[in-house]
């Protein structure tokens, strides 16, 4: 499959972009974890502050249960961190594992500070990630002015598109063919149930990306339609919107944000104009509400807010190209980002954290 939305419009497409390429190494992609909460000092688990290169999330806490000497499901995480970059995140062990903690200290880990606390980590335990990132060969021509800067200015006063990145759909768009087959029915008979869950998420995914690329390319990123489900900025509840002329103004004032559907049997329902756009994009793909019945708690379904504010947004030219400094919300992909500054295509590996996991469904 390579359906457009798993590569969707730009906000910025009439502004040139700067090119480059990013991950040429792992220091030139920096990712550290914004926690939603920090270890109060007692308790029965040892919270790590830990910096990490060069290790697949995949097989993260399973190394570090190793070094540690206890059981896989013992080591809790906020979220995933990429292989190819230099990250930096909390992670929970049992408060037993401080006397192993020596032989941590190896192979792209360090741990950089401890404390305790009552709980484990669970995955969404995070506000978000900062990123530096650093596009090397970006092009700049002398004397003239910035060429990042129009496309910065327009994300800054509009928003950033909250699209998922390439990443999530897997290579040439196999997780989403494989979530396709298990909403079928037809999945294979030995798939693993991460793999099961995280197909049956890239569907929805791919379906959100779809719902919100017609908004852009319509003209209605930055509207407010009746019965769009809204949902207060940074968070909060969801309501559907009645008074149109009313909530485009607290839209407008960056009070509320709209929210696109992740479709499942128990998304909070939109109405109206708005719940009309959402059932087209199902119907554009043959499904419907019910097409995601009976799989329990995998896909209940929920809201993602369309678009993120980047408030600490900032660039700066080095030696060897552009970096970018900014912090985007759990679930956010900076490939989103790079994708607007470089107009370049960000390849699968250039990847930013995949941090929502379970917190989407």
């Amino acid at each position: 499959m390579n359906h457009p939305a798993m590569r969707p419009p730009l906000l910025t497409a009439d502004l040139p972009g700067v090119g480059g390429r990013v991950r040429v190494c792992d220091e030139d992609f920096e990712v550290e974890e914004v926690p939603s909460y920090e270890p109060c000092g007692t308790g029965d688990h040892l919270f790590l502050w830990i910096e990490k290169r060069g290790i697949a999330p995949e097989f993260f806490a399973r190394g570090i249960a190793q070094r540690l000497g206890t059981h896989p499901g013992n080591v809790g995480t906020a979220g995933l961190k990429d292989r190819h970059a230099v990250t930096r995140q909390w992670v929970s062990v049992p408060k037993e594992c401080e006397p192993h903690l020596a032989k941590l200290d190896s192979d792209g880990v360090r741990v950089l500070k401890t404390g305790r606390h009552t709980n484990k980590l669970k995955p969404g335990h995070l506000r978000g990630n900062k990123f530096s990132i650093l596009i090397r060969e970006a092009k700049r021509e002398p004397l003239a002015a910035p060429p990042e800067q129009a496309i910065l200015d327009r994300i800054r006063a509009l928003g950033l598109p909250n699209f998922y990145g390439p990443q999530r759909f897997g290579r040439d768009g196999g997780t989403v063919d494989l979530g396709l087959q298990c909403l079928a029915g037809k999945a294979p008979r030995r798939i693993r149930p991460f793999l099961f869950k995280f197909a049956l998420s890239a569907v929805q995914s791919l379906l959100f990306n779809d719902y919100l690329a017609r908004r852009v390319t319509d003209g209605l990123f930055r509207a407010v339609l009746d019965g769009d489900v809204m949902t207060k900025w940074p968070f909060g509840g969801m309501f559907v919107a009645q008074d149109v002329a009313a909530e485009q103004t607290r839209f407008d004032a960056r009070e509320t944000v709209t929210a696109g559907p992740m479709f499942g049997a128990r998304t909070f329902p939109a109405a109206g104009p708005a719940a009309e756009r959402e059932a087209a994009v199902l119907a554009a793909h043959g499904l419907s509400v019910a097409s995601f019945g009976g799989f329990g708690k995998l896909v209940q379904g929920t809201r993602r807010q369309n678009l993120v504010y980047l408030d600490d947004l900032t660039s700066a030219w080095e030696p060897d190209g552009l970096r970018l400094s900014f912090t985007l919300p759990a679930g956010s992909y900076a490939t989103v980002l790079l994708a607007e500054v470089m107009k370049a295509d960000i390849t699968d590996d250039a990847a930013a954290p995949d941090d929502d996991g379970e917190g989407e469904q």
